[in-house]
């Protein structure tokens, strides 16, 4: 066999190792919600078992913490703002995923915004952010923020060169009047190399659940790719103040970066437990009047399962 042939059957063999991960990293996203640790179907090995194991005590240790969180914060009144960032794929609705998972979606809400309509497009740029920001005792986590003039915007040609420097005049003393206001503001951007995002839409387009996932604008930032990385080096470079700084997380590694994104967002929030009054269970009053009446077969649903 020829040293070509040999770098293209490795090369080979490394696009399947990387999609079979991709494919367990899938899998373990539903198991995640059920904590369900048992082997699927023999096809991971004992060391990633391990691992999984030991991830999801984690996730569940942390998830409580947040739970922790979540209390304080409504019991004090505070606001917090977290801003999630990122390429493609780099894995930020996963960690808002587990963020939320067990908090009460009325105190932790997501805030994902879609393109601006043309109305809003007349508006101060901030504007539309504004109207979800927290009132006391919220958590907002937003899942792409008003960086997207600073990233996507830019790099795609949506926004002119003046409304691009005009930003990031704006956005450091719009931060620190939000800081200055008593939110608590944290900004995560989520780093992934270039052949891991490659990896990753490759999944996304063999896995029909996920196709969605793809959009036009997805593809193109692929060819992008340089563009997008200038962009966010001129984005960390103007836009991480004292009040409000960048963390970088590193996140090639969806579960490890799941895991250290909710531990450093814990370690940045004075949070202590709250405690909570004892809960009775009043008893069950019955009448002896009161008869239930059957429900009709036409409202029942089919017990398929």
């Amino acid at each position: 066999m020829t040293d070509q042939a040999t770098e293209t059957l490795r090369a080979a063999e490394h696009e399947r190792e990387r999609m079979r991960q991709e494919i367990i990293d899938d899998l373990d996203e539903e198991i995640e919600l059920e904590l369900q640790e048992d082997d699927l179907d023999g096809t991971i090995s004992e060391s990633e078992n391990a691992f999984r194991r030991e991830y999801f005590r984690e996730l569940v240790r942390l998830q409580t913490e947040l739970v922790k969180l979540q209390d304080w914060v409504q019991a004090t009144g505070q606001r917090i703002v977290v801003l999630f960032e990122g390429r493609d794929a780099a894995g930020k609705g996963g960690v808002i995923k587990r963020i939320t998972q067990r908090l009460n979606p009325r105190i932790c809400r997501v805030a994902a915004l879609p393109a601006p309509t043309d109305r809003e497009k007349t508006q101060w740029y901030f504007q539309r952010y504004v109207a979800h920001l927290p009132a006391a005792g919220e958590i907002v986590l937003f899942d792409r923020s008003w960086y997207n003039r600073a990233g996507v915007e830019h790099v795609m040609g949506f926004c002119t060169d003046e409304e691009y420097e005009e930003f990031f005049r704006s956005v450091p003393e719009f931060e620190r009047m939000l800081v200055r206001s008593g939110i608590k503001l944290v900004k995560y951007w989520f780093s992934i190399t270039d052949d891991e995002q490659e990896a990753r839409f490759r999944a996304r387009m063999e896995d029909r659940l996920k196709q969605w996932k793809l959009s036009p604008m997805d593809l193109e930032s692929r060819r992008r790719w340089e563009a997008y990385t200038k962009a966010k080096e001129t984005m960390l470079e103007k836009s991480s103040i004292e009040e409000a700084p960048w963390w970088v997380v590193q996140a090639v590694d969806k579960k490890r970066a799941r895991l250290n994104c909710i531990n450093h967002l814990l370690s940045l929030v004075p949070y202590k437990p709250v405690p909570r009054p004892e809960v009775v269970l009043p008893p069950r009053v019955y009448h002896a009047d009161y008869e239930r009446q059957p429900t009709p077969d036409t409202m029942i649903v089919p017990e398929i399962y």
